[in-house]
């Protein structure tokens, strides 16, 4: 769970992957539970009294208050509404996207090549607008590959120099 001010000194929360205001998710604790057992204990109250067997009106409450649980949920989803910011086109951060993508490499290893992907999946990528950053990431990851690659058979200045062509260009002219 991660924590975080905002400019409108809202306290906000990361739960499950989701942003939450920390008051609003206070409530909707409350009123989850409160919405819930009253569905239980009311169920449980009326049905004792038309049903024959008591585990069988205490199953039959249990189930009312899970129909509770789902009411609180979409009057909570009602009374508070989403605190994410959600950003699509060109508008979102680039290094944001690129950064994503190295995780994911890091996580899973190489992420195949854009190529090898058939063409409805290309057609979804580039409707996402995504084709293209895995297609520069493609190509960034094949360069470093091989600068390290080269690298690692120079002498550490040598490759200093390799990693550096702007350094070895003015090096040259001023000689």
């Amino acid at each position: 769970m991660q924590d975080n001010a905002t400019p409108h000194g809202r306290q906000l929360v990361e739960v499950w992957g989701d942003t939450a205001d920390t008051r609003h998710l206070a409530w909707a604790i409350v009123l989850g539970i409160t919405i819930s057992l009253a569905g239980f204990f009311a169920a449980s109250r009326v049905l004792v009294s038309h049903v024959a067997s008591p585990d069988l009106a205490r199953a039959y409450a249990m189930l009312a208050g899970l129909g509770g649980c789902l009411l609180s949920g979409v009057v909570c989803a009602m009374l508070f509404k989403p605190k994410r910011v959600v950003v699509e086109g060109q508008a979102a951060d680039p290094y944001w996207r690129q950064e994503v993508l190295r995780q994911l490499e890091e996580q899973t290893g190489d992420l195949g090549r854009v190529a090898d992907l058939p063409p409805e999946v290309v057609a979804e990528m580039k409707e996402l607008q995504i084709y293209e950053l895995f297609v520069e990431h493609e190509k960034r990851a094949r360069t470093e590959q091989a600068t390290t690659g080269a690298s690692a058979a120079l002498p550490a200045h040598a490759a200093n120099a390799a990693a550096n062509p702007a350094a070895i260009t003015a090096q040259m002219k001023a000689a």
